[in-house]
């Protein structure tokens, strides 16, 4: 199932992106918190990570390097606000003054909720104003997260496989 991608709040500066993955919660959290677990699916097709560096507590840094398939490289610098095993991961992104033009600075809430053998994962990204929303959605914040979200459930079936045979 791909990502559903919702900016049609008229009135918030919110993108809300939910997807459903074939793998038990505690899986998908790994996944999204482990480094090198995110490193393998973060970004659209093509995409690699040859920097994701997480410090994984309340004020902890979130480094991360994406390269583009044409070898573009893009840092991401967040800062983790919340984090409740296996539940949900709140974290803000840092403006990037040398990125020309900058994406929007967003507060961002992953939740993952339990829905059989299914887990939901549901981001909340909230932007400081409509505008800065819009932008994103313009630069394809919502189809780079969905492809992103792709690669995982690709991941997660992997990890999956392993554990189960493992």
């Amino acid at each position: 199932m791909p990502a559903i991608i919702d900016v049609s709040a008229a009135d918030r500066p919110v993108i809300v992106i939910t997807r459903d993955f074939d793998a038990p919660r505690e899986l998908v959290w790994k996944a999204i918190t482990d480094p090198r677990q995110v490193a393998v699916w973060y970004g659209g097709p093509g995409f690699t990570n040859p920097v994701c560096e997480m410090d994984l507590r309340p004020g902890g840094a979130w480094h991360h390097v994406m390269q583009a398939p044409n070898g573009t490289r893009y840092t991401i610098n967040s800062v983790f606000e919340e984090i409740v095993e296996p539940e949900r991961l709140v974290w803000r992104t840092i403006g990037d003054p040398d990125r020309n033009p900058a994406p929007p600075t967003s507060h961002n809430t992953v939740t993952l909720e339990v829905r059989g053998q299914q887990t939901r994962w549901k981001l909340v990204t909230l932007f400081d104003s409509i505008a800065d929303r819009d932008l994103s959605a313009k630069m394809g914040f919502g189809q780079m997260i969905s492809m992103g979200t792709d690669r995982m459930a690709a991941h997660l079936a992997t990890l999956q496989g392993v554990q189960d045979h493992g």
